[in-house]
């Protein structure tokens, strides 16, 4: 009984090790401010997961291999992924909600623009601001990734298994994939995530195609085989913690807490729009009632009306 005793300690000691260390290499930056007139907490958790266009660390060649391009090609660092991940303070079912990057808001200091500008314009700060003031509710936490770390990931798990229904190709973004399932691997999974040129809707097609590897991408890495298998559990701590770029005050755990809800059936939705319209800052979907009535429900802990939620992810 001494001897399971100290093999149990041995082994509790080195998983705590594990976590703190792992805590220890995440990228940290002030993402989730206060500032004047910053409102109260909204009921249950609200995750900002933010997907860039970031090249940094990558080389000529994995930049080729990604088919990323250059960091000058892409006139800075952009965010085209934005999502709040919500959690209903009664343990409610979880919420993936996709924020088009063309929605028109009141970014503070900037005026009217798209959504996406709030970032190149003041990064994490002025994005989660902007969406706090925008839509009523206050972001928990916060976790952002560039193109070579969500690469890693998904080659840390083995590929990812997706199931699409008619055949997807993009040069510009590498991307050559037959209609059917198939498991991909990072590069693939990286252009899978962002095409959006092939389709009719575009953007709004893109953001649902996210949501649908973010559920995969999620079971996958909370499934047994990978939790409890030691070198796939070890190398994709070590893509993760490298990778995600999270709030001074967030922690790894907060990060494993968010890939547990999502590792289910969240509710998935597109933030709904009022119609599209033009003007100085070209073609934008219009923040209206509907968008105003959605995030004013969840905001106050509620689920906002099925017509807005997805039939699948």
């Amino acid at each position: 009984m001494r001897i399971l005793g100290l093999v149990l300690v041995v082994i509790l000691t080195l998983g705590v090790v594990s976590v703190l260390w792992a805590d220890s290499r995440l990228q940290r930056i002030d993402a989730l401010p206060d500032y004047p007139g910053r409102g109260g907490n909204t009921p249950g958790s609200i995750t900002l997961l933010v997907g860039t266009d970031s090249r940094e660390g990558l080389t000529p060649e994995q930049q080729a291999q990604l088919s990323t391009g250059s960091e000058s090609d892409a006139g800075g660092k952009r965010t085209d992924t934005m999502m709040l991940v919500y959690t209903p303070r009664d343990s409610g079912r979880t919420m993936l909600i996709s924020l088009p990057r063309d929605l028109l808001v009141d970014i503070p200091d900037y005026g009217q623009n798209k959504l996406n500008a709030a970032y190149t314009f003041g990064g994490p700060a002025l994005l989660t601001r902007t969406l706090e003031q925008q839509t009523g509710m206050r972001i928990d936490h916060y976790a952002e990734i560039g193109f070579g770390g969500f690469s890693g990931i998904v080659d840390a798990v083995g590929g990812v298994d997706i199931c699409i229904d008619e055949p997807i190709n993009d040069p510009l973004a590498g991307l050559d994939l037959a209609a059917g399932c198939q498991t991909l691997a990072g590069p693939q999974a990286l252009g899978f995530v962002r095409t959006r040129y092939g389709f009719a809707e575009q953007d709004l097609q893109r953001v649902r195609n996210q949501r649908q590897f973010l559920g995969a991408l999620m079971s996958e890495t909370m499934s047994p085989g990978n939790l409890l298998n030691p070198f796939t559990a070890v190398s994709l701590v070590d893509a993760a913690s490298e990778a995600v770029t999270v709030d001074s005050g967030d922690h790894i755990w907060n990060l494993a807490s968010v890939m547990w809800k999502l590792r289910g059936d969240p509710l998935t939705v597109t933030a709904p729009y009022d119609g599209m319209a033009s003007g100085s800052v070209g073609s934008y979907l219009v923040w209206g009632p509907s968008t105003t009535g959605f995030f004013d429900a969840v905001a106050s802990g509620r689920t906002p009306a099925q017509e807005y939620l997805d039939p699948g992810p």
